[in-house]
């Protein structure tokens, strides 16, 4: 069972390894990188590629970890109990399945994706240590242990928005997606807009990067903005010479596409006023 990417997904070599490194440990992969540059993609491409179903579990602020394991219904079962409902007498009517209890009780091999455990409180990653090292969790109301059949490949992704328990990280195995280069972006672009002209994409791109690096840009573009700025380049049939102009404006073509906030975009109409007095 090797992951290599698939034919919609650029894998580098390093990804590739660090994918089939933490299937033969079996322990959880953590994958950090700006937003944008395919961590939770990439989940759904190794399911793709290793034909296995795939099991998602969005983290948001509110998320609690016993989420992921399973919730007791109590105010239903209260309520039923008052209409004389003959369920309340099994307390499993009142047992909903989280994410993990679904990945533990699978039949066959999946991928368990856990997206963006860095948005939960700082307790999150902690309350799920044992669970997911152990590979099973015990149901108090029922007196059950449910415990993974088949380990399911974990998959977990943080956009670094705040720093996770030096516990939690011993027992997975990190990798960081970095930027991708020109060279591999240019494959990634072919991926989703194939046949673009080279030379409209190589102007593309040089603009791109040269944004990217400005100095004091609050907000980077990434990935997945570039692939969205050329669908436009392409809708409204922009030539190279049309990206370059005359020279005068700093911003790119559309570029609402790639700068989201006003900081940024005062920030290049100041490089561009600077450029005309200088000129």
């Amino acid at each position: 069972m090797q992951f290599t990417g698939t034919d919609d997904y650029i894998s580098t070599d390093d990804l590739a390894i660090a994918v089939n490194a933490a299937v033969t440990l079996e322990r959880p992969l953590l994958v950090k990188g700006e937003p944008g540059t395919g961590k939770t993609e990439l989940a759904r491409q190794v399911a793709a590629g290793l034909n296995l179903p795939m099991i998602e579990w969005h983290v948001k602020s509110t998320t609690k970890a016993q989420q992921g394991l399973y919730e007791y219904d109590a105010v239903s079962r209260l309520r039923d109990s008052q209409l004389g409902d003959a369920r309340v007498h099994d307390v499993s009517n009142y047992i909903r399945r989280g994410k993990l209890w679904q990945a533990f009780t699978a039949t066959e091999k999946s991928v368990l994706l856990i997206d963006e455990i860095d948005k939960a409180d700082i307790e999150f990653p902690n309350d799920l240590l044992q669970e997911l090292d152990r590979m099973e969790f015990h149901v108090y109301e029922t007196g059950e242990t449910i415990r993974a059949q088949v380990r399911p490949i974990v998959i977990i992704t943080s956009n670094n928005e705040k720093e996770l328990p030096d516990a939690f990280l011993r027992r997975c195995f990190f990798h960081y997606i970095r930027f991708p280069d020109m060279d591999t972006l240019r494959q990634i672009v072919e991926v989703h807009h194939p046949g673009i002209k080279a030379d409209l994409l190589t102007t593309a791109l040089t603009q791109f990067y040269a944004l990217r690096e400005t100095a004091g840009l609050k907000k980077k573009p990434s990935t997945s903005e570039v692939l969205d700025w050329l669908k436009l380049l392409l809708a409204e049939d922009l030539t190279a010479a049309d990206l370059k102009g005359d020279g005068k404006n700093a911003l790119p073509k559309l570029h609402g596409a790639l700068l989201k906030n006003e900081q940024d975009v005062h920030l290049f109409e100041r490089l561009a006023f600077m450029a005309r007095r200088q000129g």
